[in-house]
């Protein structure tokens, strides 16, 4: 467990490293360089590098931190890869209802898998899910979460690669939107973001802006008409990020 950068996040989790691209949203993964950094560090977590690895040493981190966190839930792989064992899913969904004090972001690409463990998996209100959404060509990602029993459902539109004019987002909780950064990251049209932004705005739906992105991120920064918006779900009221 380490505190996190992101800005809509306090702190990681990695009970699982290592993934697949599967999509164009997957070219340039931060996971993926940070992964083989830390393999040449001699990381023990790394030793497979970027290939799905299971650590069910780090399983209970959550019931050691008191303070309640908001926790992004592998960061560096993805819960539903069809390496991870429903077994091993279904342990770390326990571990998340038993430390109810925080509450847990899980977010996926493999919506299809998502919706077929669904039945199998018991949700808890501080057991958020999420779908990553870059372009309008992976809407379908957001109709199998609408589907699903997760309590608390959100979108990451990040890296937005294209335009989600047809997005619909009835019975989603929150959306993310950013663009792409660090090498290679690819241009972000803001009419894209606008698009989300307004879509957002009339549904009644929290917008969080991560990000223009870019290799110099930190300079475009993430104002959007000279607003930072950084909202929530109402459940998150106590949570100040």
């Amino acid at each position: 467990m380490s505190s996190s950068k992101i800005e809509w996040t306090e702190a990681t989790w990695n009970p699982i490293t290592g993934c697949d691209k599967i999509s164009p949203g997957c070219k340039n993964c931060y996971a993926e360089r940070m992964a083989k950094r830390l393999k040449a560090m001699g990381s023990p977590n790394y030793v497979n590098g970027f290939k799905t690895t299971l650590h069910r040493h780090v399983l209970d981190y959550p019931l050691q931190m008191k303070k309640p966190q908001m926790i992004f839930v592998n960061s560096m792989s993805d819960l539903f890869h069809k390496d991870v064992p429903t077994e091993f899913i279904q342990d770390l969904f326990s571990i998340m209802r038993e430390a109810s004090w925080h509450t847990f972001q899980v977010l996926t690409k493999r919506s299809e898998r998502l919706l077929e463990l669904d039945s199998e998996l018991e949700w808890a209100p501080n057991i958020w899910m999420g779908v990553s959404v870059e372009s309008n060509g992976y809407l379908h990602r957001v109709d199998h979460l609408r589907e699903t029993t997760a309590i608390t459902k959100f979108l990451s539109c990040e890296p937005l690669i294209g335009s989600l004019s047809k997005m619909d987002i009835s019975g989603i909780d929150w959306v993310i939107a950013g663009g792409e950064s660090g090498p290679g990251a690819r241009y972000l049209n803001a009419e894209w973001v606008y698009e989300i932004r307004d879509n957002c705005v009339a549904n009644s739906v929290p917008f969080f802006f991560k990000q223009w992105g870019g290799v110099r991120k930190k300079k475009n920064g993430r104002s959007l008409d000279g607003k930072t918006w950084s909202e929530l779900p109402s459940i998150a009221h106590t949570i100040s990020l």
